[in-house]
């Protein structure tokens, strides 16, 4: 009778073997990622590659007196050019790494090949997204956190408002960057490549959110669709709240808009994931390489 009911036992579900399973795919990322501690040098010079380029254009497009400057920050209402253009590019880059490393964990897992085994288990399969999505939250601020450091040591870029409006505006934005990484995700169980789609997206992010300008300079289409962008109101409420002083009232919309984005693409995400691993099971998907 025992030896019956045994399979049933261990094939039982419950929320605290759910928590285990996201435990163990969270260590499981983290030792990863700490057993190549070159990945390190990249948390140390990107910060600094990617917003030079624009920093570097925008001063020699100033003119030798530095005239051109001024004009721009007439135009964004800015105190610091720097600090408006290290904002936009992190936000950029905060999005292009989610849509790389979380839209392709489970491709990731299918090469190492473990995917089929762990798929096979009595798990909820969404705590594999949940468990890789850790890791990256917490490399994903020690970047951001290194980004303001570099630039307050080397280009002494100040903050004019309150960090902890700004920390707060970033937090509401994270459930519309990484609900966007699951929906990504669930397609690359069966579509194995989701490139074009990540350049789409991050395209749409540099060229509609304002990254390096303001959204008001836009034609008013490109506006409309801006609108449509969770970034567009990341850039604009941590810019408001870092360098601008605005207050908790007026960081409102930013902040509605940005948890209003993130229930619409974490239901996205998690639905898209449904489908596609229901699809996946009445195909054989997961087993393809």
């Amino acid at each position: 009778m025992n030896t019956t009911l045994q399979p049933q036992v261990l094939g039982k579900t419950g929320l605290l073997s759910e928590l285990r399973a996201f435990y163990a795919v969270l260590r499981r990322e983290w030792v990863i990622f700490i057993r190549y501690p070159s990945w390190v040098i990249a948390l140390l010079i990107w910060p600094l590659i990617f917003p030079m380029m624009y920093i570097l254009t925008a001063r020699a497009l100033s003119g030798p007196d530095g005239s051109g400057l001024k004009i721009f920050m007439a135009n964004t209402g800015a105190n610091d050019f720097i600090g408006y253009i290290v904002v936009g590019s992190t936000v950029w880059m905060w999005q292009n790494i989610v849509l790389w490393d979380v839209g392709f964990a489970l491709r990731n897992e299918q090469m190492r090949g473990t995917l089929e085994s762990n798929w096979l288990s009595p798990t909820w399969r969404f705590s594999y997204l949940l468990g890789a999505t850790g890791t990256q939250v917490v490399s994903m601020f020690t970047f951001i956190l290194i980004t303001a450091l570099e630039f307050g040591l080397l280009f002494g870029v100040r903050l004019h408002g309150n960090p902890w409006l700004a920390l707060l505006v970033t937090l509401a934005a994270i459930p519309s960057i990484y609900g966007l990484g699951f929906a990504f995700a669930s397609l690359v169980i069966t579509l194995k490549e989701a490139n074009t789609f990540v350049f789409l997206v991050r395209g749409l992010v540099m060229i509609f959110c304002g990254i390096t300008f303001p959204v008001t300079l836009l034609p008013a289409w490109m506006q409309s669709i801006a609108q449509w962008l969770p970034q567009t109101y990341l850039i604009h409420g941590v810019r408001a709240a870092a360098f601008a002083n605005a207050s908790l009232v007026e960081l409102l919309p930013d902040l509605a808009a940005l948890l209003a984005f993130g229930a619409f693409w974490m239901l996205v995400g998690y639905f898209t994931f449904i489908w596609m691993e229901r699809r996946a099971r009445q195909t054989g998907a997961i087993g393809q390489y």
